[in-house]
């Protein structure tokens, strides 16, 4: 276990001077909190006495209590700060003017997940363009990336499917911090934002989260530990179609499954040799809300046996070759809407490209289908490794 110390404690223990005399606006979850369990707004509060005027909510709410997507939070006023909350995923997704009047500089401490299709990142993208729209300055609070920051898979996005769950050609997995993403959005992708990280203490780029002695909170309904936020870049695929995601059970991301499936025919048609790093237990599970609610659905739990050479994308992949391939008749891609775009597909947003998911219903072999994507990979390792702040 290591000491690592969040940009929110970094902050919290050395404030900089520019920030005495400053409005401040934060951006925060329940997962933006210190070691102690201690909510960003309280410390901050306390730190800078007087200078909080406003909070900003991401996807999920405030209180991160919204289940799943497109389901808007409200703005609120906080009854523990007596402060405005405005809501990013609600009437609007871009920070507006009377909004960014409130403050000069805006905090933001959001734990993120190291996976494309998860908001946060966009909507701190949005916060960018609003903040060099205003002259307002931006200040991230960086935590690590509970997925490691070394190992990147995927392809990149296609900005032909440009969305709220990608905006970027980036891969799946980026292998990021939120820091480094904001900079790499911030310079790469032609914002230029008044920007600054304060950096974690203590992070190195192989630690998974349970390495760093950190305590997770969910920063999302739907990820509720650090197991189901590893799976997530490979498992995030099913909410484009109709087999079940887990949500809705005590193991979303972790339990995958549909009233239709055969375990045993999924198992003899993937070979456990290709599954590195995990182990497929075939289960069964009757999800509470969702797909598939109050009906028994038949799939598997992912056990990790070792993270390091788990790939979840892969994996996720292999496994929904193997349910075309066995259940071409009932299974289905998800019709539109999805994050907000009523024309496409889901399952093209999600994988950020309509040929790659073509090349999956083809069942071309994983092989190919990785080559197809391996030199814009290699191009975005080098290109993000300038952004890198560990």
């Amino acid at each position: 276990m290591h000491d690592v110390q969040t940009g929110l404690e970094v902050f919290i223990q050395s404030p900089p001077d520019w920030i005495m005399g400053k409005r401040l606006g934060l951006l925060c979850n329940p997962a933006s909190v210190d070691r102690h369990f201690t909510l960003a707004r309280d410390l901050i509060q306390r730190c800078c006495p007087g200078q909080l005027k406003a909070l900003l909510a991401p996807q999920h709410g405030f209180f991160a209590d919204k289940q799943d997507n497109m389901i808007e939070s409200d703005d609120l006023v906080d009854t523990v700060s007596n402060l405005p909350v405005f809501s990013l995923y609600g009437k609007t997704r871009k920070p507006t003017a009377a909004m960014m009047d409130k403050f000069d500089v805006l905090l933001i401490d959001l734990q993120d997940v190291g996976t494309r299709v998860y908001t946060f990142a966009y909507t701190i993208s949005y916060c960018l363009e609003a903040a060099r729209k205003y002259r307002k300055k931006v200040l991230i609070l960086d935590r690590p990336n509970p997925i490691n920051g070394i190992t990147i898979e995927g392809n990149l996005l296609n900005t032909d499917y440009s969305s709220f769950v990608g905006r970027y050609p980036i891969p799946m997995r980026h292998g990021l911090t939120m820091g480094e993403l904001a900079h790499m959005f911030n310079t790469e992708f032609g914002i230029h934002a008044d920007l600054d990280v304060i950096k974690i203490h203590g992070w190195q780029r192989e630690m998974l989260f349970n390495d760093t002695g950190l305590p997770w909170v969910a920063p999302s309904p739907n990820l509720p530990t650090p197991t189901s936020a590893m799976v997530y870049p490979g498992q995030v695929l099913w909410e484009g179609t109709n087999v079940s995601e887990g949500r809705g059970t005590t193991l979303p991301f972790e339990v995958f499954g549909a009233p239709f499936i055969d375990p045993q025919k999924i198992l003899e048609t993937v070979s456990m040799d290709v599954l590195s790093g995990a182990i497929l237990r075939t289960c069964a599970f009757e999800p509470t809300a969702n797909k598939w609610c109050g009906q028994l659905c038949r799939g598997f739990q992912i056990h990790i046996t070792d993270p390091n050479s788990y790939q979840p994308f892969r994996t996720t992949i292999l496994l929904l070759q193997a349910i075309l391939q066995n259940h071409k008749t009932e299974f289905n891609w998800k019709a539109p809407p999805y994050e907000y775009e009523f024309e496409k597909q889901p399952i093209d947003l999600i994988i950020g490209d309509r040929a790659i998911r073509q090349r999956i219903e083809k069942l071309e072999s994983i092989a190919s289908i990785e080559q197809s994507w391996m030199q814009a990979l290699q191009r975005y390792q080098k290109m993000s490794r300038a952004f890198h702040l560990y």
